[in-house]
């Protein structure tokens, strides 16, 4: 869901020729899938298109490739930097996602796939409020600004 939501802001923002975002997942159960039907319907009923996200697993590559890589609960934080640790990685380029979340920071975005609809919902509503946050981190940087070559 924050992909998708990400994905979005930073397209609203004008930032889509500079920022590229992506995401995966530290397990493989689900490479090559869409996304859970349930986040799906969450995310049209809110205006946003999931039909493009597919399921990847994390791989020191991501490391190498991204700038900025966030875990979206602690669980996942200790299974990218045990990766991190034995490819010799910049260990400030990976954080916790919940770390820009005004409300909550520092905190985990709760996983609901064992729940029901309204966890889907209260995800989202983490998500939006946490990549505001994030867009607006990006539009400072000084190589972001400006219109795009």
């Amino acid at each position: 869901m924050a992909d998708v939501v990400l994905t979005q802001r930073v397209d609203d923002a004008g930032l889509a020729g500079r920022v590229t975002v992506s995401s995966c997942g530290t397990g493989g159960w689900h490479i090559g899938q869409p996304m859970d039907e349930r986040a799906a319907a969450t995310l049209r009923a809110n205006d946003y298109d999931p039909s493009a996200h597919r399921a990847k697993q994390f791989s020191m590559a991501w490391l190498a490739a991204n700038d900025l890589v966030l875990a979206m609960d602690r669980s996942n934080l200790a299974d990218i930097r045990r990766v991190e640790a034995e490819g010799g990685a910049d260990p400030d380029r990976v954080r916790l996602f919940g770390d820009f979340d005004p409300v909550e920071p520092g905190g985990e975005v709760p996983d609901p796939y064992y729940g029901g609809e309204q966890g889907f919902e209260e995800v989202l509503t983490m998500v939006e409020r946490t990549c505001a946050v994030l867009v607006s981190a990006l539009e400072q940087l000084p190589g972001l600004r400006g219109p795009a070559t």
